[in-house]
C-alpha cells in the first residue's frame, strides 16, 4: 500500500505529525512531506531526523497556492493542521474559521484536483454538539469533507476521524499538571467531575490508519476510548510523582463542557459498530425532500449517544497505568527512583 508512495502531513510538526513520522519513517514510503507554517519547528525536526525521505514545505492551509504546490505528486494526505485551543478560538473565532474550515476546503480541493488517492481529516469530540468556536469550526470541517466526498466521486477517497483528548498533545492539561507538581504549585482544576476521553498518540495514529484502510467516501471513524474525571487524573499524577500539591478548583474556562461526546444520538442511529470503532457513514440523501416525507430514520429515542460520561470509566490505578505509557512521565518516575 505504501511502497514507493508519497504521504503529505499538513500541520506535520505537531504532536500527531511526530507520531506519524515515528510510525512511518522506516516504511516503504518513498517520501513524506511535512507542510506547516512554523519554520523553527521544521528546522528542529529536520535536524533531529536527518532523513532525506522527509521533505519540508513552508506554507499555510489558508493559502490555496501553497497548498496546491505541495499537493503535486502526492498519493495520500493526513490533514492535521488546525487551531485547537478552545479559549483562543473563543476569542478569535474567525481565525478558527479561516484555518479549520476554509483551510480544510483548500486541502480537499487541491487533493481532488491533483488526483490524490486518499485523504484523512482529523476532527475532535468537540465537533459533536459543539458549544465553542473550535468545535463549531471542526463540525463544519466535517460537513465540508462529506460534501467534497460527493464531488470527488470516488476518484479521491475523503474520510474523517474524530477522537477525544490525546494525552500530552499540544494544549493537553497533563503537561500543565506535571509542571505544577514539579514547581510545587497548586494543581488548578476546572471541575473535578468533568470527564474527558483518554487516548495516546499511538491510538490517534491507529485510528487514522483504520480509516485509511477501511474508509468509504464521507465516512467518519471513531475509536472507542476510556475516560476519567479531571479529579481522578490529578490524583493519579500526584500519586505517580509522590506529590502532596494542593488541588485548587478554579471553575470552567471559556467554552468547556462537563463531558465530551464522540457520537451523538442522531449519528448513533446509523453508526456501524465495528468492535473497537464506530463508522458513521455519510448522509447520501439528495435535496429532493419529497422522498423522505413518508419514510424517515429509525427512532432516535432507542439509542444513546457515546460520551465520556457513559464510556468505560477509569479509576485512579487504571489512569496511572495509562499515564505511564507517556514517555516523559515514565522517564520522570524512573529518574526520581534513581535519585
Amino acid at each position: 500500500m505504501f511502497k514507493n508512495k508519497t504521504l503529505l502531513i499538513t500541520g506535520g510538526t505537531g504532536s500527531f505529525g511526530n507520531a506519524v513520522l515515528n510510525r512511518f519513517i522506516d516504511s516503504e514510503l518513498s517520501e513524506i512531506r511535512i507542510f506547516s507554517r512554523d519554520e523553527k519547528k521544521q528546522d528542529d525536526m529536520r535536524k533531529r531526523l536527518d532523513n532525506p525521505k522527509v521533505k519540508f514545505y513552508i506554507g499555510d492551509v489558508r493559502d490555496c497556492n501553497s497548498v496546491n504546490s505541495v499537493m503535486y505528486g502526492v498519493d495520500y494526505v493526513f490533514h492535521a493542521a488546525a487551531l485547537k485551543q478552545v479559549p483562543s478560538c473563543e476569542f478569535f473565532p474567525m481565525q478558527a474559521v479561516k484555518t479549520n474550515i476554509l483551510g480544510a476546503e483548500n486541502v480537499l480541493t487541491a487533493a481532488i484536483a491533483n488526483k490524490v488517492k486518499r485523504v484523512i481529516i482529523l476532527s475532535t469530540d468537540k465537533a459533536v454538539c459543539p458549544i465553542n468556536a473550535m468545535g463549531m469550526s471542526k463540525a463544519l470541517m466535517e460537513k465540508v469533507m462529506i460534501a467534497k466526498s460527493r464531488e470527488a466521486n470516488h476518484s479521491t477517497i475523503l474520510c474523517g476521524t474524530r477522537y477525544g483528548n490525546v494525552m500530552a498533545s499540544r494544549g493537553s492539561v497533563i503537561p500543565l499538571f506535571v509542571q505544577q507538581i514539579k514547581d510545587k504549585n497548586p494543581i488548578t482544576i476546572t471541575d473535578p467531575c468533568m470527564t474527558r476521553f483518554m487516548m495516546t498518540l499511538d491510538d490517534s495514529v491507529n485510528l487514522v490508519m483504520y480509516a485509511f484502510e477501511h474508509g468509504n467516501p464521507g465516512d467518519i471513524f471513531v475509536q472507542k476510548a476510556p475516560a476519567c474525571t479531571i479529579g481522578i487524573l490529578a490524583q493519579a499524577l500526584k500519586e505517580l510523582y509522590n506529590a502532596n500539591n494542593q488541588i485548587k478548583i478554579i471553575g470552567t474556562r471559556h467554552g468547556e463542557k462537563l463531558f465530551e461526546s464522540l457520537v451523538n444520538r442522531e449519528e448513533m442511529v446509523k453508526a456501524e459498530n465495528l468492535g473497537k470503532f464506530y463508522r458513521i457513514p455519510a448522509d447520501v440523501r439528495n435535496l429532493n425532500y419529497n422522498l423522505y416525507f413518508s419514510k424517515g430514520e429509525n427512532k432516535i429515542s432507542e439509542v444513546e449517544e457515546y460520551t465520556s460520561h457513559n464510556t468505560i470509566r477509569l479509576n485512579c490505578e487504571q489512569t496511572k497505568e495509562l499515564l505511564l505509557k507517556l514517555d516523559f512521565i515514565r522517564n520522570d518516575i524512573q529518574d526520581k527512583r534513581v535519585e
